[in-house]
């Protein structure tokens, strides 16, 4: 790709997130790690006409080709902004599903993420399998990551071992 961006979710765990998202009518959505929105367009295709969605990303440019192509959609809203500091300014608020699809989220400010899920949303993460593009000492923090979600008292969680690697959780 012309922007070097080469992070884009597998059309498995599109499917996935259409399928999920189509279970929460009238919800709220978040997306962290829009990308240039494949993921994006996979949960609004389930999404019902109720709903919204919120998606953070803060690379402008790939923002640009997600606007492009699906800013047209009114219940988008499209945010450019480090996740970090969009995730804390959401103090007190909840969402039914979030998908952590960039290290905001997922590695850093897990908990107040996971603060944020609504009781029976879902917290959903890719690439939890070994990925040729990750750094070095990667693999140490997702087998961490894992640990952790998988013990946490206030979710119930299942990881599945295909795709790239998928852990569902649903807040109990």
């Amino acid at each position: 790709m012309a922007l070097g961006f080469d992070m884009s979710s597998e059309p498995l765990t599109g499917s996935l997130l259409k399928t999920l998202s189509a279970s929460k009518p009238g919800g709220n959505f978040l997306e962290l790690g829009s990308g240039t929105g494949l993921s994006t367009s996979w949960i609004l295709s389930g999404m019902d006409q109720a709903s919204s969605l919120v998606t953070v990303d803060y690379e402008q440019d790939l923002l640009g080709i997600l606007k492009r192509h699906l800013g047209q959609d009114q219940r988008l809203e499209v945010i450019c902004q480090d996740g970090d500091d969009f995730i804390a300014s959401l103090e007190g608020r909840q969402f039914d599903f979030i998908f952590a699809d960039t290290w905001s989220g997922k590695y850093r400010l897990l908990d107040e993420t996971l603060a944020m899920v609504k009781k029976g949303g879902f917290y959903i993460i890719d690439d939890t399998l070994p990925q040729d593009n990750w750094p070095e000492g990667h693999e140490e923090k997702d087998k961490d990551l894992i640990v952790y979600l998988e013990g946490h008292p206030d979710f119930r969680v299942t990881q599945l071992f295909w795709a790239s690697g998928l852990m569902i959780l649903v807040k109990k």
